[in-house]
Parts: C-alpha cells; structure tokens; sequence
C-alpha cells in the first residue's frame, strides 16, 4: 500500500472531517480549524503542511505517516494520560468547543508552551542534561524507533550535537546505518547535511561509502533546500544536483533596472555571510507562507468566518530574532508578485556566487554601507518603506539600545533642539520609560485583538491606551521648550483620539447600518498604534538625550 493512501486511513480513523494538514516537526495530523492556530504560532513553533496539495518528497511523508501511525500526539500530551490531571481539571478541548478560545489555548499550551511533555527530573546543570539527552539521541537514531528520537528531541536534545568521543553527530550515524526516515527527522530539527565529522567527512559521505544511495542523494537536496524552494516556487522546477546545485529563473519581461533597484542589489551582495543567510531564510519562510495560504484558499469553502480565522497575513514573530529582523520578515507580506519574484532571483543570483566564491560584478565600485558582523538591519536592501502592516508595533521600542544609539537619533526621532544646556522641565526618564512600557502593553492587547479578530475590544483597548497616553503625557510641562517634545506630544495625543474614533467603528451598528469593513477598519487601527508608539519612542530618546547632555 502506498504511504499517501496509509495517510488516508490513519486520518479517517482519527476525524471524518479528514484533517488535510500535517504539523511535520510534531508528527501529527491536524484539521483545518487547527491548522489556522498552528499557522499563526510561526514555523519554528510548527512546520504545517497539506497533504494532498502540496509537493512532499517521498522519504519525508513517510516520516510523517510513521510518527502519525505509531502515536506521536502522546509526547505532546504526556501528562494529560495521567488521571490524576484529569481530576484536577485538566482536559483537552471537546470537538464541539470554538477554536477560539478554547481550542487555540490548548493549542498554544501544548505547542509552544510544551505544558503537557513529560518534565525530566529538575538537575543543577542543565547543560549535563541536555548533553546527556544528545548522547542518547546519537545513539538511538542508528534504529528505526522515530517515536524514541522525536521524544528526546521535545526533551531537548540537540539535533546537531557533536559526540565528543565518537566525533560525529546524529545525522553521521543515521546516514551510516541507512536510516533515511531519521535523517529525515534530525533535518526538520535542524541537523546540517554539509556537517564534518572529525575527520572532514559529512554524513552524505557516510551513507555513499555504506551504499545509500538513495540517502546519499536525499541528503543533497536537503543541503540545497532553500535555495531549491526558492526555484521551485518560481518556475516549478529544481535542479537535478548532478549537473549544477542552482537554477536561476528569469522574469518574462526585463527586471526593475532603476536605480533604487541596482542600489538595492548592491547592499544585497555587500552583506557579510550570516545576514544574508537570515535575509534567505525569512524569504524561504515568507514563500512558505504564500503556498500554504494558496492550499489553503483552493481546500476552503470561501466562507467569510472560516476566511477570517484563517488568515496569516504576514509571518508571525520569533521571539529569538531581533526586533529589527520580526519587522523586516512581516514586510515581506507587502512584496507583490513581481517585486518578491525579483528579490527570490537575486538571492538565488547571489546564493550561487557566493558557493563558487566569486567576488562582486563590479569590484571597482567601493561599497561604503557601514555593514558589520554585529548589524542586524538587512531592513534597507529591498525593505526600504516605512508604513506600518506588522501587528507587532511594539517592537519599535528597543529599550536594550545603547545609549551611543540615543544620541545618535537626533534628526531621525524629531530632536531638532540646539546643543546646549539639558531643558530641566523635562521629566525623569526613568519615568517615561515606565509610563512607555504601560502604552507599549495595551498596544500589544489591542494588535492582539486586531489578529485574532476580536473587534469588541476595540472600544476598551482604545480606552485603556488613550488612559496610559494621558497619563504620560502628562509628565511633560504644558509648553515645552524643545519644539521635538511639542511635536511628539501632539502626535501621541492626536494619534490617541484618533484610535478612539476608528475603534468605535467597530461597535455593533444599528440594524440597516451599513456593513464595517473590518479589514479597512483594523489597518487604520493598526496605523494609529504605530504612530502612537512613535511617537512614545521619541519622546524616550529624546528625554534620554538631554538627560544625558
């Protein structure tokens, strides 16, 4: 039998709804109302997948099927098998339940939080344990027992981790035994096909030298993955990695040649290794995104609620990414088809000069960009607008900055003051940093609303931002004598009552009202938050720097 047609009876069994979507790190199979929730927890959460509409190699939805089959749910839900949760309360949601909120919660807590995976004994070195775990990581995938090696790896095993007696990693030993459905798996985890062995040799050389073949091969297009992505996405074809690892598509009429566009190419080839890795990476997981949603668009009914609760509109944020680097991942959503095909081509362009070690096109023309290993601002090579469409403006607030930054914002963050003597009407930073943070977090509560759709609270999240804008702005003397502190005050009080008037849109309408148009309405919200926490931002930097004069 084949493994798409096992697929099929393992999810009727499971839900005769036939829950079409797979969540490939965890092992599971999923509905569509999950899928929505497992979508907006972000790949490094959950890797989702449709298993009919979208291409799979082989090997990998054998994976899943193994894992699906041989009880995989159970490592996510270890402590709910206990009786004793069951009587203290603790339950998974009914099918009856709203995926909001009840079923996304519990998604959220088994997921991400990994409330439910079974808790190794508390230690004094975590370090020694996860060491431990590795080792045992490193052993156990020369088996087949994939359910053993997903579980270490929710404990936290490290899919890399280099034995230092044996002087390999676990994909070294996978590839050695022939283990193809472990390499699979160590690779979703982030295993590195191209890793040497003490001894220089990488897994693909393990597996060719014991006879895999077929896993030899397998572990090459892995190595290329992204880039194969990237191609693939845009002309539907992969290189076949015998005759050349790269394919460069070509737009049907010439590229943008403008200036901006060549200026923009150039900061592209200019960017050191590591930030042109992340610039790749978040363009893979932006073209991951558009794909799911148009399997998602072609597997639903069109519904406007099942449409709304769907909807991933730009990629969610990594907690462990810098701010600057979760603002430029979202503004990828706004590329449109010609723009995003153009940058996907450049950096294939540039991913194949880069691996042939070329230097740049024109090494007469001096690039003075200020780039440095430390940098994490890719934001100016193809992200050069600033209008606001990420649900995460609060990540405008980067309190961590030194205070060399600060004082360098002057003419960006609206100071305009004459150097001199600090203005002592200004209030105690600590102070506005304090009442800040209070804005900052109904912010958050607000754009929280705004994504999952929860438009009545508007009107009270509105209400508490314009209390805490109130009560920061009153800090500041009435007439203040920077004209930068009038000007942010005016926007952040101006921005305050603006949000008010566009969140009572959002108010039940009297019956015959015309229809709200909720996505127009939640835009401008999000506009107004952005210039209210813009505002917010100046007024920090700006205090901060006179303080300090």
């Amino acid at each position: 039998m084949c493994v798409t047609k096992k697929i099929t009876i393992i999810i009727v069994l499971i839900c005769p709804n036939y829950p079409g979507w797979t969540s490939i790190n965890r092992g599971v199979l999923i509905c569509d109302e999950c899928c929505s929730v497992h979508r907006s927890l972000g790949r490094h959460i959950s890797i989702v997948k449709h298993l009919r509409h979208s291409g799979w190699p082989p090997a990998l939805l054998q994976m899943v099927q193994t894992l699906a089959s041989n009880g995989a749910n159970s490592i996510w839900e270890h402590s709910l098998l206990d009786p004793a949760q069951v009587q203290s309360g603790r339950r998974k949601p009914n099918p009856q339940d709203k995926v909001h909120p009840t079923k996304s919660e519990f998604i959220r807590a088994k997921y991400q939080m990994l409330a439910f995976v079974h808790k190794l004994p508390c230690r004094d070195d975590d370090g020694v344990t996860t060491k431990d775990l590795s080792k045992q990581l490193h052993s156990s995938v020369r088996t087949g027992s994939l359910e053993t090696c997903l579980r270490l790896l929710s404990l936290g095993a490290q899919a890399n981790f280099f034995h230092p007696e044996k002087g390999t990693t676990p994909l070294h030993v996978a590839a050695k035994a022939g283990q193809i459905l472990q390499a699979e798996l160590l690779v979703v985890y982030g295993a590195d096909p191209g890793a040497p062995d003490i001894n220089g040799r990488t897994p693909m050389d393990y597996a060719r030298q014991a006879g895999h073949i077929e896993l030899a091969e397998r572990l090459v297009e892995c190595q290329y993955e992204l880039t194969d992505r990237l191609a693939f996405y845009l002309c539907g074809r992969r290189p076949d990695h015998k005759n050349g690892h790269y394919i460069i598509p070509q737009m049907a009429d010439s590229l943008d040649l403008s200036e901006l566009a060549k200026a923009a190419k150039k900061k592209l080839q200019a960017l050191n290794n590591r930030l042109f890795e992340e610039l790749a990476m978040d363009v893979y997981d932006e073209v991951d995104r558009r794909e799911n949603d148009a399997v998602w668009l072609t597997t639903q009914n069109h519904s406007t609620l099942v449409t709304e609760r769907s909807a991933v509109p730009f990629l969610p944020v990594n907690p462990e990414y810098s701010a600057t680097r979760n603002q430029g991942r979202q503004k990828l959503a706004r590329f449109n088809a010609r723009e995003f095909a153009t940058l996907i081509i450049d950096i294939l362009s540039d991913a194949k000069r880069r691996q042939q070690g070329k230097g740049l096109s024109s090494p007469t023309d001096p690039l003075d960009l200020g780039i440095d290993d430390d940098q994490h601002d890719y934001d100016s090579v193809y992200l050069t607008t600033t209008t606001p469409t990420t649900t995460c403006i609060f990540l405008l607030f980067s309190m961590g900055r030194s205070s060399e930054e600060e004082g360098r914002g002057e003419s960006e963050e609206g100071g305009g003051g004459e150097a001199g003597e600090p203005d002592p009407t200004l209030p105690c930073t600590e102070d506005v940093i304090l009442k800040t943070e209070q804005v900052t977090k109904n912010i958050q509560e607000l754009l929280r609303a705004a994504q999952e759709f929860k438009h009545d609270s508007f009107v009270p999240c509105s209400e508490k931002i314009h209390s805490a804008v109130t009560e920061m702005a009153s800090l500041f003397p009435k007439r203040p004598a920077l004209d930068a502190v009038h000007c942010s005050l005016r926007l952040l009080a101006s921005s305050a009552s603006r949000l008010q008037v566009e969140c009572r849109k959002a108010a039940p309408s009297e019956p015959g009202a015309p229809a709200v148009d909720y996505q127009l309405l939640t835009q401008q919200v999000i506009q107004c938050a952005y210039d209210i926490a813009k505002a917010a931002k100046q007024l920090v930097t700006i205090t901060t720097r006179e303080k300090k004069q």
